[in-house]
């Protein structure tokens, strides 16, 4: 009689357990050598893998030799999926959420899957892995502590840099991080001519093809990565950082502010820098506050 095959151990001694309930996991981002152990136990033991791309998964599980059954999961048939999903998770199967590559979630659908799923008390976990905008943070050489990332900037350019002035103007507030964003390489160079515009020439880095055969970071200031994507042409997927804001941000909003608290209360101070300044009241008087309770 052949005895089972035990299960490996970890160094520290614990069993992998079997995975069950609804189960994130992480997939390569371009290097199929980043697949991890428990990601492909989780998707070769799941009853159903949800994903963006049945064919781009399909390819995925092809190369790793498994077979699943795989529906779609995305922003316009999300609401429509859970309830089905849900009752799967009731009756005790495993379903894997994924996403085209790196973490699910991440800028990708599943957020409102997993909030019914915990609302439900049902079981959630993940199998962490890649993660393009984390790998891009600690190859760019930008302070990788605090950072704050926010998914594609807007599509259209009136929008987009309404969004970077309300960063910039949280900046001037206190905001000190390194920033991160996916973007497209057809709007590469337009996003980084609105982030010098924006921010000013401050260090920052573009990151391409993380992972795969062409991965390349280029660092230095906005005005050297404008001019070196004007001269070559953006390709691949590409994460976009820029460095936190000097001193003279915040000294300069709260210089005007104590001078302004010397003679008002904090909520006219706020009212009168905001309008000096173009910055929104909110931030103002949230840093008005601040300043007085000091």
């Amino acid at each position: 009689m052949t005895a089972s095959a035990e299960p490996p151990v970890d160094p520290q001694g614990a069993r992998p357990a079997p995975l069950s309930g609804l189960v994130l996991v992480s997939t390569p981002i371009g290097n199929l050598g980043d697949t991890t152990s428990r990601g492909r136990q989780a998707l070769e033991t799941s009853d159903l893998i949800l994903c963006e791309d049945t064919r781009r998964t399909g390819a995925l599980l092809s190369a790793l030799g498994i077979r699943a059954r795989t529906e779609t999961l995305h922003d316009h048939n999300e609401d429509s999926k859970i309830p089905a999903v849900l009752a799967r998770l009731r009756d005790g199967q495993t379903v894997s959420v994924v996403s085209d590559a790196g973490t699910p979630l991440v800028s990708d659908p599943g957020y409102r899957l997993v909030r019914s799923a915990i609302a439900e008390g049902l079981p959630v976990t993940a199998t962490p892995g890649p993660n393009a905008a984390v790998m891009a943070l600690t190859l760019s050489g930008l302070p990788p502590l605090p950072f704050l990332f926010l998914g594609f900037p807007p599509q259209k350019a009136a929008a987009r840099r309404t969004a970077f002035s309300a960063l910039r103007a949280a900046e001037r507030a206190g905001l000190r991080t390194t920033m991160i964003w996916h973007e497209a390489p057809h709007r590469l160079r337009e996003t980084l001519a609105d982030l010098r515009a924006v921010f000013g020439n401050r260090q920052a880095a573009v990151a391409r093809e993380l992972t795969k055969r062409f991965e390349t970071v280029e660092r230095g200031l906005l005005d050297t990565l404008c001019g070196h994507y004007a001269r070559e042409e953006p390709r691949g997927e590409i994460t976009v950082l820029i460095g936190p804001a000097g001193d003279e941000d915040v000294e300069d909003l709260d210089s005007r502010l104590r001078d302004a608290l010397a003679s008002q209360s904090v909520k006219d101070a706020a009212t009168i820098v905001a309008q000096v300044t173009g910055l929104p009241r909110k931030i103002v008087y949230a840093r008005a506050l601040e300043l007085s309770k000091a």
